[in-house]
């Protein structure tokens, strides 16, 4: 949304104020867009997640729905057993007549996922859990393979994004000009073209650059964590139960199966273990009581880890209110904890939503559509942001935009720029060393000119 072109105002005032913004609008988008273009590119691709692994894994994940009796889950475990030796740790429900069922199987080399034909037990194939398509996209979105550090860059990348959208915002607003508001002027040749373009795509994608920005936090390394700590240890985030009024072992849901943000840090009850150790229920009573409970189809079963473990049916479809996790006492078969999108507390509600639809999945095919139409515009943005730097970059030079003359206009925005770093820490830690390095980028030039003259 920046205007490349310095403006036609005097040397103080709004001319000295646009300079400033300017300058770490063009930072901001140093440090962002890469991160931007990555995400954009992934995000796009996740939103459609079922889709392209139903396609992409079809051998595995789809079968020919069939009017027959299905074949039962222990024994659908039991045969994905011996077609790779280990512990079955998890049993997943078929999501729908033509989905196969899938056994995470615990082996000496790490978790293998194996997926069976539900209606005659074929065992289809069997792959490293979590390593489909999407879970590579995924991973690659949260930049995961590369450590659990780059879970800080991903917060200092949304809270720099924010700040890009400010800024931009504020070059953007219309100062008399004709042109470069909502329309493009001139052609692909021309430097204008790429402003305007560059312009009017931010000012149509700064809202939802700022939502993802804002709905992608909670999965950050510090404010995500510690929102997350606090939420669920003030009554905000999950069910009082999952604390306090029932007996709780060390393990936790995520440790597991995939649960929603609020619940990472639910511990998972203890099944009270009967005198002369009693007689646990079976896979297939569990599956039945999880199915007289009503869970949605494609739910996923923990198996007990132990005389005290307990059945844990999770699920998490697009629809919220139908999300639900169920702990059920392995001997009684009873319910031990039932929780649902509706027992968290507000933010934890507020938080889920946003992740949602973050994910593409509140408001059906027009939330994947909007989602995938931002996406290009981000990229459309960056690439015009390119453009447009190397059209006007001087020979030699990396092109920052100028200094305001008079300096004391900096001590607004970053009076402004330190509220959203007491917000978001570690953004605000980025900001004082990008402080840091545009004074010694400055006092550098200003040595070599000197030493020049």
């Amino acid at each position: 949304m920046s205007n490349p072109s310095q403006p036609s105002g005097p040397a103080t005032g709004l001319g000295d104020l646009y300079r400033a913004v300017w300058r770490w609008h063009f930072y901001a988008g140093l440090l962002v867009l890469p991160f931007l273009m990555t995400l954009s590119i992934t995000g796009a691709a996740y939103v459609f997640r079922d889709e392209i692994d139903n396609w992409y894994h079809a051998d595995f994940k789809r079968v020919q729905a069939q009017e027959t009796q299905r074949v039962s889950a222990s024994t659908l475990v039991a045969l994905a057993v011996d077609a790779v030796p280990g512990a079955a740790v998890k049993y997943t429900d078929p999501a729908d007549p033509g989905a196969s069922a899938e056994v995470t199987v615990a082996t000496d080399s790490g978790k293998v996922a194996v997926y069976v034909n539900p209606y005659n037990g074929l065992v289809l194939g069997a792959m490293p859990d979590q390593t489909t398509l999407m879970w590579t996209m995924r991973h690659l979105h949260s930049l995961k393979y590369f450590g659990t550090w780059t879970r800080y860059l991903i917060e200092i990348a949304a809270g720099w994004s924010i700040l890009l959208v400010g800024t931009g915002l504020y070059l953007w607003w219309p100062r008399g000009q004709g042109g470069g508001v909502v329309s493009v002027r001139g052609t692909a040749q021309r430097r204008v073209f790429w402003r305007d373009l560059h312009a009017v795509t931010g000012l149509g994608v700064g809202f939802f650059i700022v939502f993802l920005a804002v709905t992608g936090m909670p999965w950050s390394g510090v404010w995500g964590g510690k929102v997350n700590e606090w939420a669920n240890g003030n009554n905000f985030g999950y069910p009082d139960g999952v604390r306090v009024n029932v007996p709780m072992s060390g393990q936790k849901l995520d440790d597991i199966a995939r649960t929603s943000w609020s619940l990472e840090q639910a511990r998972i009850p203890e099944s009270p273990v009967p005198g002369g150790g009693g007689q646990p229920i079976t896979l297939d009573d569990a599956v039945a009581e999880f199915d007289r409970l009503g869970l949605h189809p494609g739910y996923a079963v923990g198996l007990p880890a132990g005389p005290a473990g307990v059945f844990s049916g999770s699920v998490y479809p697009d629809d919220l209110d139908r999300q639900r996790v169920v702990h059920l006492d392995q001997y009684s078969g009873k319910p031990l904890l039932d929780m649902s999108y509706a027992d968290y507390g507000p933010l934890g509600r507020w938080l889920e939503w946003g992740i949602n639809t973050h994910m593409g999945q509140t408001f059906g095919l027009l939330n994947q559509v909007l989602l995938l139409a931002a996406c290009a515009a981000i990229m459309l943005l960056a690439i015009s942001a390119a453009v447009m730097w190397w059209k006007r970059r001087p020979a030699g030079s990396l092109g920052v935009p100028p200094l305001p003359r008079n300096r004391r206009v900096f001590r607004g925005l970053i009076a402004i720029l330190a509220v959203g770093g007491l917000i978001f820490p570690l953004v605000g830690a980025s900001l004082l060393v990008m402080l840091a390095l545009d004074i010694a980028y400055v006092r550098i030039g200003r040595r070599a000119r000197e030493a020049a003259a």
